[in-house]
């Protein structure tokens, strides 16, 4: 192995279809298959699909802005490095291990979650032997190549997508009578409170779940600096990935919805403990299809390791972008001959050993609380992104740069780079609103919904403090078009 500044770089090994699949890959997971039954109970069909519509179409404007800057400059850093040279050192600081800190959990979320879904076929085995099975299979994954990482998260993804297409056909059908003669139409968007429940309250409440079950798709920007041709693989990755995406989240829904009454005690209790009551192997089950929670069961576990492959990827690289740019130990920046950051990746894989914490304690509570330490650290990762594009656009201005140097241009700017900087910061102040209510303070519900944010201003503030660092002016900013021959 070499350093990276000085020796092997990282590789463009990345094809158009496996850049696809890497952010489908990890966005699609727990969140779709499970978590959806519990938004339809909170805030009904319609609260739901307004809810996923509004945090959807945020994501898609912060994608697009993010596409406009890795189409301009690929680089493995990403964000990080926008944030850097847009805004300021510290701010990129805090970005790149904001995120890696929110890959690393989620790699630990998903590795016990994995342990859970084996014991459904493997009741009385060992959560810690299963997890520590699927961090070996991850992790090696991740250290042949990006191109072996980059077709295995293909396969991987496209198992998901196939399930996703097959219940959306089979769902429809069932709609309208087909498998099943006493299909209820669409008198479930009428039950009770249908289809809104508990007003606005009711639709912000379930803003977190739906934006985590949309963190991963800004692994895209991430593998920009490892994709053939990224000014022709970017855009096209984002413009049909993301409507993608969009489409299978609000489709689903409104099949569940319409086929399951949102008074179902069995929408609010699915978790990952029971998959015999997630939304997906219900409507299976009623389809005929026998073997439904089997089915069910073994795709989820292909999304959990699709979902803890394509973080691992993501995780490391901003490690070792980091490490590039003295943010992080000088050792993280080793690339291997097949130009994979090894010691990036096998940290990231330590973090992530987090899961060994079911030794201590049941499955379920290191899943919920793992799950709580991640939530809010995806809406910080995009709200940034926000801030370094409207940065860009500002030094494009500064420096006489005429738009048509872009390849790529983000949809309705400034409007949608802003309508998405203010829907994650109401998400972010807001979340946790249910902490205070006319008895009291909940001092823990504070703490579970929050502790993302004060880790990302101290990160900052430190970092601001010991190294002395200032807001880039716009005529200074570093502007250049490093990453299109070679990753950095």
């Amino acid at each position: 192995m070499n350093e990276g500044n000085e020796g092997n770089k990282l590789q463009r090994k990345l094809t158009q279809r496996q850049m696809n699949m890497i952010a489908i890959g990890g966005s699609i997971g727990t969140g779709l298959f499970v978590a959806t039954g519990s938004s339809i109970s909170t805030a009904g069909p319609g609260g739901s699909m307004v809810a996923y519509g509004v945090i959807g179409l945020a994501v898609y404007f912060v994608m697009t802005a993010l596409g406009e800057m890795a189409t301009y400059r690929p680089v493995p850093g990403a964000f990080e490095t926008y944030s850097t040279d847009y805004v300021d050192s510290s701010f990129g600081f805090a970005m790149g291990w904001n995120y890696w800190y929110c890959s690393a959990m989620t790699v630990a979320t998903e590795l016990v979650a994995a342990a859970i879904v084996m014991k459904f076929w493997f009741p009385d085995s060992s959560s810690v032997m299963w997890s520590a099975i699927f961090i070996v299979i991850l992790l090696v994954l991740n250290l042949f190549s990006a191109g072996v990482f980059g077709e295995a998260e293909f396969w991987f993804a496209g198992i998901k997508v196939a399930t996703i297409i097959i219940f959306l056909v089979v769902g429809v059908l069932m709609i309208f009578g087909v498998f099943n003669a006493e299909s209820p139409g669409f008198s479930n968007w009428t039950v009770d409170e249908s289809p809104f429940v508990g007003g606005g309250f009711g639709i912000f409440s379930i803003f977190m779940v739906a934006g985590f079950s949309f963190i991963g798709v800004e692994a895209t920007a991430i593998a920009a600096g490892e994709c053939v041709d990224p000014e022709k693989t970017v855009p096209k990755a984002i413009n049909s990935v993301f409507w993608r995406i969009l489409l299978f989240y609000i489709g689903a829904i409104f099949v569940v919805a319409t086929l399951i009454p949102y008074t179902n005690p069995n929408l609010l209790n699915a978790d990952i403990d029971n998959v015999a009551i997630s939304p997906f192997t219900m409507i299976f089950e009623r389809s005929g299809i026998a073997f439904a929670a089997s089915l069910m069961n073994a795709v989820i576990l292909t999304a959990i390791l699709s979902c803890g492959n394509s973080t691992i990827y993501s995780g490391s690289r901003l490690l070792y972008s980091m490490a590039e740019s003295k943010k992080a130990p000088k050792v993280l920046a080793k690339v291997s001959r097949k130009g994979v950051p090894v010691f990036a990746v096998l940290f990231t894989g330590l973090i992530a050993c987090l899961c060994f914490l079911t030794s201590l304690d049941s499955d379920s509570a290191v899943y919920t609380w793992l799950y709580n330490a991640t939530g809010l650290t995806g809406f910080l990762t995009w709200f940034g992104i926000c801030i370094c594009h409207l940065r860009f656009r500002r030094g494009f201005k500064a420096q006489g740069k005429p738009l048509s140097e872009l390849k790529y241009k983000s949809k309705l700017y400034p409007f949608g780079t802003l309508f998405s900087l203010l829907v994650c910061a109401v998400v972010i102040l807001g979340q946790g609103y249910y902490a205070f209510t006319s008895s009291g303070v909940d001092w823990y519900g504070i703490l579970v919904a929050y502790i993302g944010l004060p880790i990302f201003v101290a990160l900052y503030v430190v970092h601001k403090i010991v190294k002395k660092t200032k807001i880039v002016k716009p005529e200074n900013m570093n502007l250049s078009r490093e990453g299109l021959e070679e990753p950095r």
